[in-house]
């Protein structure tokens, strides 16, 4: 049974500024369950906890039901979503022949991403996921450039502040765990148990490193992604509060270039992935 007293000598022991003596606190699980707010008074009371209370960043939350979401993640994700909406539908309402404008450009995204699906996933079955694809790019795209353009801080919010939702650990994650799924979606249905083979080959020793590489895939799409727009915001942020005139722009210029390299890079692994699945080893 974890009693709280070993809970403080713990923290007592890592801690020497705090010593905890003459103290009979022997608070048991038993307590905990039956009588949450004895310890929650006990917690609340204690220099201990409120020193040890560890908060990375503010947050403007919802209350959904019995959850809480990040509600700026959410703001500024659906702005995002509705400025892709917006020129998509504004580039595609009159189509012509004679691509101009928008239409021009939305065709030139549509082509790229079709090369890029070609390229990594083969001819016979890139056109299935050429949307996800899409949308992965224009996601990140959009909402990486949108942090680079975007003078988010300068709207309010009652706790926390607005940045690009690629600018969130949780988004990234999101985007990552989609990719996982959507590879391992892709080797089941084209192979079906059959895909697990792929974890014995070329050798069975190698069952560990297989399954471990699953694992870091998706770790390092999302922490690649939110390292770099976390670092250029920061950096961006620093200087222009430094020297707000002239000295940053290169940097947000150069910002603006690695965003796009960042969303072009994680459409590329997300591809790849889907290839290897569908290939096998």
């Amino acid at each position: 049974m974890f009693t709280m007293n070993k809970m403080l000598s713990i923290t007592s022991q890592n801690s020497p500024l705090f010593s905890v003596s003459n103290v009979d606190l022997n608070v048991s699980t038993q307590l905990i369950s039956d009588k949450p707010e004895v310890c929650l008074e006990f917690v609340q009371g204690n220099p201990l906890f409120e020193i040890s209370e560890v908060s990375v960043g503010q947050h403007f939350y919802w209350q959904l039901g019995d959850y809480q979401v990040h509600g700026q993640v959410l703001i500024t994700s659906w702005i995002v979503f509705g400025i892709i909406a917006l020129l998509s539908l504004s580039a595609n309402r009159n189509l012509k022949s004679t691509p101009d404008g928008l239409q021009n450009l939305t065709e030139y995204i549509t082509e790229f991403i079709r090369d890029l699906a070609k390229t990594q996933i083969g001819e016979e079955e890139y056109l299935t996921w050429v949307p996800f694809l899409g949308t992965i790019f224009l996601f990140i795209f959009v909402s990486n450039w949108s942090g680079a353009l975007v003078p988010w801080r300068l709207l309010e919010l009652p706790n926390g502040e607005l940045a690009a939702p690629t600018n969130d650990i949780n988004t990234t994650v999101s985007l990552a765990l989609l990719t996982s799924i959507a590879y391992f979606y892709a080797g089941l249905r084209k192979k079906g148990l059959g895909y697990f083979k792929r974890y014995v080959e070329p050798a069975a020793f190698l069952l560990p490193i297989n399954i471990l590489e699953d694992f870091t895939k998706p770790l390092s799409l999302s922490f690649r992604l939110f390292g770099n727009i976390l670092a250029d915001e920061l950096v961006v942020g620093v200087l222009i509060t430094l020297v707000p005139l002239v000295v940053p722009i290169p940097l947000m210029l150069l910002g603006l270039f690695t965003s796009a390299i960042q969303a072009l890079v994680f459409a590329t692994l997300a591809g790849a992935y889907i290839g290897e699945a569908l290939e096998g080893h």
